[in-house]
């Protein structure tokens, strides 16, 4: 069975960035999702249609394709007394926000000065090139109920 939309595709992948050094990879070698839903990123939703299991490749994708470039609108100096813990803030902290649309973002401190910290609300990878290793494991049709919820209903039911 081909990889197509509303199929449910398991898969080991491995992500490396551009010097190869590891990104991320897939939790207990597989991850489980439903192709054609958007719960990945477009760049990887395309290359693996129409693939079968068994299939071993790897894809390179571009920021276009993944997480966007970076915007720099989202780097932003915040006064240090808006955080309740000053002490506390380190280059590279990561905490949750609202981004002013509303949209729960991840913010990273990118430096830290006298009375302002300099946060950055691009995703992590976003203006990243992606460079996956990708194994297809299996491939089902998903449920009706799945198909309604956009989404897997794994035996684990832990979502990403």
């Amino acid at each position: 069975m081909q990889i197509e939309p509303n199929s449910v595709v398991t898969l080991h992948y491995t992500l490396k960035d551009k010097d190869g050094n590891i990104i991320d990879q897939s939790d207990d070698g597989s991850f489980l999702y439903l192709h054609g839903a958007m719960n990945i990123i477009p760049g990887l939703e395309k290359a693996l249609t129409g693939k079968s299991v068994g299939d071993e490749f790897s894809v390179t994708v571009p920021p276009e394709e993944g997480y966007g470039h970076k915007d720099p609108a989202r780097v932003q100096e915040v006064p240090k007394e808006m955080f309740q813990d000053a002490g506390d803030i380190a280059v590279g902290l990561q905490f949750h926000a609202q981004s002013p649309d509303g949209q729960a973002i991840v913010v990273t401190v990118k430096e830290v000065k006298d009375d302002v910290v300099v946060i950055d609300g691009n995703h992590a990878l976003a203006g990243v090139e992606m460079n996956f290793s990708i194994k297809v494991i299996d491939v089902r049709e998903a449920s009706e109920e799945e198909i309604s919820h956009g989404h897997v209903h794994g035996p684990h039911g832990h979502h990403h």
